[in-house]
């Protein structure tokens, strides 16, 4: 029996590979995000498929690869971050025996991680994973700024300062080691921020976060947290103490 009488033999393209996963055929579509992070790629070719693409009775989209591990990740931060933020609160405590004061000095997160936003929005970054890195590593270093202008408010106010003199002298006295704190980590941060070689797109957002992060948290823990401190001690010291 002549092949022609069962089958026909010609030349056509074809894959020159057949994946299959789970029993069923897969074709992988690659390609490279540049000039806009993936996230909002994704979301705008998800959009663009729905719309454009209809796909038939058996067939599915998985997006995989670093969106895919983009995913993840921000699953675990979900995590991550609030333990970060508890473990943080607790060491204060701790540290300081009053929950008064511990809320006071964790008062330089928000202040912290609304100068990073700040800064993403000023450089027109999205929001990444290494931005979330930033933003708790930007915790404790804003946090550190409240440990070093409280510690020094609470030993001149136990040598028995009047409290608004030891916050005013105390403010004083941690100026130069708050602002040198906050110069030689937002100064060790600009080169990253600005690069533009390999790894620029993890090392920006980050870089960015923690500069802008340490700037206003600086400038607002010099000012809001003797204020707050004042305000907030006021009725534990004496009226002569004031």
């Amino acid at each position: 029996m002549p092949l022609s009488s069962v089958a026909r033999v010609a030349f056509a393209e074809a894959p020159a590979q057949i994946s299959r996963e789970n029993g069923k055929r897969r074709v992988i579509v690659q390609l490279n995000v540049r000039g806009r992070d993936i996230a909002s790629f994704v979301e705008a070719a998800q959009a663009a498929i729905a719309r454009d693409v209809p796909l038939g009775e058996g067939n599915y989209l998985v997006w995989g690869g670093q969106f895919e591990n983009l995913q993840r990740a921000k699953s675990r931060l979900l995590v991550i971050v609030p333990v970060a933020l508890g473990l943080i609160f607790v060491l204060l405590f701790t540290m300081f025996g009053s929950v008064k004061q511990a809320l006071l000095i964790f008062t330089g997160v928000p202040l912290a991680i609304t100068g990073g936003v700040l800064a993403l929005w000023l450089r027109g970054m999205p929001f990444s994973i290494s931005a979330g890195v930033g933003f708790i590593a930007l915790s404790g270093v804003a946090v550190l700024n409240g440990v070093v202008m409280v510690s020094a408010i609470n030993r001149l106010h136990e040598q028995g300062m009047p409290l608004a003199d030891a916050v005013r002298e105390g403010a004083l006295l941690r100026l130069r080691p708050v602002l040198m704190t906050a110069l030689v980590a937002a100064l060790g941060f600009v080169p990253m921020a600005l690069n533009v070689g390999m790894g620029a797109e993890v090392q920006r957002p980050l870089a960015t976060v923690v500069i802008g992060g340490i700037i206003s948290s600086t400038l607002l823990t010099l000012i809001v947290l003797p204020t707050a401190m004042l305000l907030a001690m006021r009725n534990e010291a004496p009226e002569q103490d004031i």
